[in-house]
């Protein structure tokens, strides 16, 4: 007998009728991960994702068809003195970059993210298209879902310095964007 507090659970066989998800099917605990990867590098505390009482993004001040889009990526681009970048890749910290860049949205250049901490087992990383959408907003502006794409992107360094980030990077970045009279910017960490 079934009572209005308890949850009773479906039969496999019903689980795969209604279209469910094998129950080990679950999201990764990426934050867990994170911080128990900072204690095993030897941090003396977990990593702290930044979290503001005040959020400090402002609203969107026109529709996004009459928008200029900014792109925002933390990858870098490809430097075969660099070591291994392709797909599968190790974890690369050579290929790690420090400093802000811009680069022209004229063509797709060659990014790849060896140097970021990313689930290797579960993403490839052999579709570039995942983690920079520069065609997917070419196909947005063409369909008019933006007025225009900036002339640049802004290649942001994950040097796990909040601090750095907040007081230099987050600014030059801020300042290129408002160069090239960006309205929105879609960031895409990786």
């Amino acid at each position: 007998m079934t009572t209005m507090n308890s949850v009773v659970e479906p039969a496999a066989s019903e689980e795969h009728a209604l279209g469910f998800a094998p129950a080990t099917d679950v999201p990764i605990r990426y934050m867990q991960r994170t911080r128990d990867y900072y204690i095993a590098l030897g941090y003396g505390n977990p990593y702290r994702w930044a979290q503001f009482v005040d959020v400090p993004f402002a609203p969107v001040e026109k529709p996004l068809a009459e928008a200029c889009v900014g792109l925002v990526t933390t990858a870098a681009h490809f430097d075969p003195k660099r070591g291994d970048q392709g797909p599968g890749a190790a974890y690369n910290a050579g290929a790690k970059f420090y400093t802000p860049y811009t680069t022209s949205t004229d063509d797709v250049p060659d990014l790849r993210i060896s140097h970021l901490g990313y689930d290797r087992k579960h993403t490839p990383a052999d579709d570039q298209r995942t983690y920079f959408p520069l065609e997917q907003l070419r196909e947005a502006e063409l369909g008019g879902r933006c007025k225009r794409i900036a002339t640049r992107f802004y290649g942001v360094p994950t040097n796990r310095s909040q601090r750095v980030t907040m007081e230099t990077d987050a600014p030059q970045i801020l300042e290129s964007m408002r160069e090239d009279a960006v309205d929105v910017a879609l960031l895409v960490p990786s």
